[in-house]
């Protein structure tokens, strides 16, 4: 079984990658720009922003691979935190193209090359359902994702390849250190840093990126995937929360814990 990773050099992606890597049964690329140096994965060099490594990289694959992609996991992303005001039209447009755009065209470039049973598992986050002032460009990202999912779903629904999504909540990765931070003119008072400690808080006494991972792999034996999944019990009933709550209302608690 032919398994596609995004993102696998850390993280998520890489507590990934070793889970699938450590089954026999999976032949695994991983697609990063930064090297990975594993046993059983096949490291390509690949920007997701470029559709030229895109496509080399799943040439790559499919003729070693006899045209054939099983499982497809899209995790590269980026995070970048700061009021809207403050982000450079540069920041903006490279969270999107790495985070949706790019995720976008590795599955367009995979698809013609799954069948039937094959499936897609895309990493959304809590913040897509529930956007995070301050963080607000990765939820438009990742809301994004979600409805990407969604509407794929069903597009291929009737060739029998299943679609899902996995929304991680706070996750104890490198991603908190490396997320950008946009600058802040002192408009907003300390209400920024203020934000942004909390959310790094969270992070850092998060589930392990390992959870998340086990999750992905046990979501990827599904015969029959559900629409998305969330990870972690506390985060499962915020969603559940904010589906049924007034908006106004949980737009104020999200203020009252972020902004």
């Amino acid at each position: 079984m032919v398994v596609v990773i995004t993102g696998g050099s850390s993280g998520i992606g890489l507590e990934t990658t070793k889970i699938f890597a450590e089954n026999k049964q999976y032949t695994v690329y991983i697609l990063n720009r930064s090297e990975v140096k594993l046993d059983n994965v096949n490291w390509i060099k690949c920007d997701v922003t470029k559709s030229i490594d895109i496509s080399n990289a799943i040439d790559q694959i499919v003729s070693k691979e006899k045209n054939q992609i099983n499982l497809l996991i899209n995790n590269a992303g980026m995070g970048i935190s700061g009021a809207v005001e403050y982000h450079s039209e540069e920041e903006i447009r490279r969270i999107i193209d790495v985070n949706l755009v790019g995720l976008v065209n590795v599955t367009r470039a995979c698809l013609p090359f799954m069948k039937k049973g094959s499936k897609i598992i895309n990493i959304s986050s809590v913040a897509g359902p529930i956007s995070i002032p301050y963080q607000t460009m990765y939820s438009v990202t990742k809301a994004g994702v979600l409805a990407f999912s969604n509407g794929l779903r069903n597009e291929l629904r009737p060739l029998g390849i299943k679609v899902t999504s996995v929304l991680p909540g706070d996750t104890k990765t490198g991603f908190t250190a490396s997320r950008e931070k946009s600058v802040d003119n002192g408009r907003y008072g300390d209400r920024i840093s203020k934000s942004v400690s909390k959310m790094e808080k969270d992070e850092s006494n998060g589930v392990p990126a390992s959870k998340v991972a086990k999750k992905v792999f046990k979501i990827s034996k599904k015969k029959n995937p559900n629409t998305y999944y969330v990870v972690g019990l506390s985060y499962r009933f915020l969603v559940f929360l904010s589906r049924i709550l007034p908006k106004r209302l949980v737009n104020w608690i999200i203020f009252k814990i972020y902004g």
